[in-house]
């Protein structure tokens, strides 16, 4: 999604509940100036996970920015845990993550941990409003299971990959309808069937 610089679309955040997780004062700093350019007036600024876990627990959210927190990757585990921390609706918020660094192990954590982007610093206002609005208008649906909670990794429903099977529900054909032939050879279901004598 680009958003073009000479654009009068106008947008506005004053409405909007902002959690900025940050450890870095030069970093909260400028995310403040960038949110409050947008008009979001109600920010809770928290310089560590323990003041934004507090901060989940006792407001209602529409935006967590956070960062990675460097090689500790305290920000991953915050996101995983608001993720599965089961405080509604603010489990279910959308997360920008940002970073100083994104190798593809690090994009993979940002994804795994739950979520919706992660940005590279340094930050431009530009690029942090388009994440927001491509964020807003996405509408990935949520996934929550045993290894995974957040929002639905697929950025295309393109299917099934070529060779694979679905396991999601929405990868089920409705009407499968009846059989035109054998999917396995009769001598091949015989040799399965067959018991096996063991001796005692």
């Amino acid at each position: 999604m680009g958003l073009s610089p000479d654009s009068r679309a106008r947008f506005n955040l004053d409405r909007a509940s902002v959690l900025v997780l940050d450890e870095s004062g030069m970093g909260m700093s400028i995310l403040v100036q960038i949110l409050t350019g947008f008009g979001v007036r109600t920010l809770h600024r928290c310089e560590t996970v323990a003041e934004a876990k507090d901060v989940v627990g006792r407001v209602e959210l529409d935006l967590v920015i956070c960062d990675a927190m460097g090689a500790s990757g305290e920000g991953y585990d915050f996101v995983e845990w608001l993720r599965r921390s089961k405080i509604e609706p603010n489990c279910y918020v959308p997360v920008l993550l940002t970073a100083g660094h994104t190798p593809s192990n690090a994009v993979a954590r940002a994804r795994d941990c739950g979520a919706h982007f992660v940005m590279v610093k340094p930050l431009t206002p530009i690029a942090v409003l388009e994440r927001i609005i491509w964020i807003a208008r996405e509408g990935r649906r949520f996934v929550e299971c045993d290894t995974y909670v957040g929002p639905d990794r697929r950025f295309k429903n393109d299917g099934v990959p070529v060779g694979m099977v679905g396991r999601r529900r929405d990868d089920l054909q409705g009407d499968i309808g009846d059989a035109q032939s054998p999917n396995m050879d009769q001598d091949v279901i015989d040799s399965m069937m067959k018991t096996r004598r063991v001796e005692l």
